[in-house]
């Protein structure tokens, strides 16, 4: 009987690679199931429309997408509106994030429909970690001395957003994104995740090479700690908007999917 097991168990794997849907595991390569749908998490300084390139990308190849609106009054409401989303979906999930949206996918990526998680310039703190300590060991990214604060929450300078958080984005473009920018609340970024989904889950990341917002080091530091499959993109911190293909290619691999040209 044992024998027929190892038999069945051989003939079943075999024809899972066969399908392409077993991969070999490794840090460049993640094992990961097919998805259905891909959950979009925003950063700070953004909303929802921050995505607006990269979703009709995905849904041409066939995935259902959806696009979270963080409050980014507190860390728990920005994970609590990506669970409500999470339990909306019907199957293997991948959820994706942007910039501080990382720590929200760390926290939210444990739930058994994510099969695999993508970080596109984003933060990726383990369980408990100080996340303002582990930034300070690197240079500070020049984005950070735009922060403007009024009444418990802060925003990013027009200059500030302009010249070191979306440079590379043509400008008229730039300004409408500056004009619906989500404003923090001021105790966001003390927050710290209780769990760290990227220890468990495949896991993607996207460096962007011209960072003025996460030092490019911290995200390959944090990148190569997680074992993700990396890629390296000329961009700004918004490599979303200014290169959605790109984005979007590692999304679809996520998923299990082939890459567009």
């Amino acid at each position: 009987m044992n024998v027929l097991r190892h038999a069945f168990k051989a003939t079943s794997i075999a024809i899972l690679l066969t399908a392409g849907l077993v991969g070999a595991t490794s840090a460049a390569t993640p094992e990961v199931a097919t998805a259905k749908s891909v959950v979009l998490v925003h950063g700070a300084y953004a909303d929802g429309s921050s995505w607006a390139k990269v979703i009709p990308i995905l849904q041409k190849a066939g995935l259902h997408v959806t696009s979270v609106q963080n409050p980014l009054t507190s860390f728990q409401d920005d994970v609590d509106a990506t669970k409500r989303i999470l339990a909306l979906q019907d199957g293997p999930t991948v959820l994706v994030a942007h910039s501080y949206g990382g720590m929200v996918i760390s926290q939210a990526g444990v739930d058994p429909k994510v099969s695999s998680l993508v970080y596109i310039a984003a933060r990726a703190p383990d369980a408990g970690e100080d996340y303002t300590a582990l930034a300070a060991k690197y240079p500070t990214p020049p984005a950070s001395k735009g922060l403007v604060h009024s009444g418990g929450f802060a925003q990013l300078s027009e200059e500030a957003f302009l010249n070191d958080f979306a440079q590379d984005v043509p400008r008229a473009e730039a300004e409408e994104l500056y004009a619906v920018q989500g404003r923090i609340s001021d105790t966001l970024f003390a927050s710290r995740t209780t769990e760290a989904a990227w220890r468990a889950k495949p896991s993607y990341y996207a460096v962007s090479r011209n960072d003025r917002t996460i030092d490019p080091d911290l995200q390959r530091f944090m990148a190569q700690r997680m074992k993700a499959h990396t890629v390296e993109l000329n961009a700004s911190h918004v490599s979303l908007v200014s290169r959605p293909r790109e984005v979007a290619n590692l999304i679809l691999e996520a998923a299990g999917m082939k890459p567009v040209k």
